[in-house]
Formats: structure tokens, C-alpha cells, sequence
């Protein structure tokens, strides 16, 4: 069983930035697939970015590519996402994930793990 625990949400103004952080407990944290979520009021679910357990393959979804940074620490069992230049389309509760192995997680179907949702608000 793995718990994860997001911090860094808030509200910001267009153009802001941010940065999430995302807690994994135990200490297999590295054999893990991690990545963000993020679902805006009266939408689904959707994939923003994930990371294979030594930090590589990063990949976005296309609408934050050059905006977001995804990257992890493992001594911290820590990943982040960085968000510059927010825009009010990426308001939404954003969601740590976790899946055991170095696989791709771009679907809500194939996470193992969820965090608790941290909700980020971007006003015009």
C-alpha cells in the first residue's frame, strides 16, 4: 500500500506560477511510475504528466507542454509538477498518481495509487 499526500495548491492569477508536491510513503518509491491528474468542475479526469521511476521519460499532455515541469526526487520520495504561466483552463483538483513499474500511465484506468487532490484555482 502506498499513500500519497499532495501540498502546494492555492490561487493564483493568470500568468502565476506554482509548484505541487507529492509525498509517496514506503520505500519502494522508485519502482514507480508517477504522475499528475487534474479534474476541472463538471469534467472528467484527465492525464497532465507522468515520470518513470529514475526521473526519464517525461511526457505531457499537449496543453501544458513548455508550461509544466514534471520531475521527482527519490531520496524524498517526492514528486513535483512546476507550473509557469497558469492560465484559467488549468483550474482544477490536481491529483498525485502512482503505478508500479517503469509503464506509461496516461489513463485514470491504470493507476495503482491516488492522492487526495490538491485544488489549484487560476483567476483571469
Amino acid at each position: 500500500q502506498v499513500q500519497l499526500v499532495e501540498s502546494g495548491g492555492g490561487v493564483v492569477q493568470a500568468g502565476d506560477s506554482l509548484r505541487l508536491s507529492c509525498t509517496g510513503s514506503g520505500r519502494t518509491f522508485s519502482t514507480y511510475t508517477m504522475g499528475w491528474f487534474r479534474q476541472a468542475p463538471g469534467k472528467e479526469r484527465e492525464f497532465v504528466a507522468s515520470t518513470r521511476g529514475s526521473g526519464t521519460l517525461p511526457y505531457y499532455v499537449g496543453s501544458v507542454k513548455g508550461r509544466f515541469t514534471i520531475s521527482r526526487d527519490n531520496a524524498k520520495n517526492t514528486v513535483y509538477l512546476s507550473m509557469n504561466s497558469l492560465k484559467p483552463e488549468d483550474t482544477g483538483v490536481y491529483y498525485c498518481a502512482a503505478r508500479l513499474g517503469q509503464v506509461p500511465m496516461t489513463s485514470p484506468d491504470g493507476v495503482d495509487y491516488w492522492g487526495e487532490g490538491s485544488l489549484v484555482t487560476v483567476s483571469s
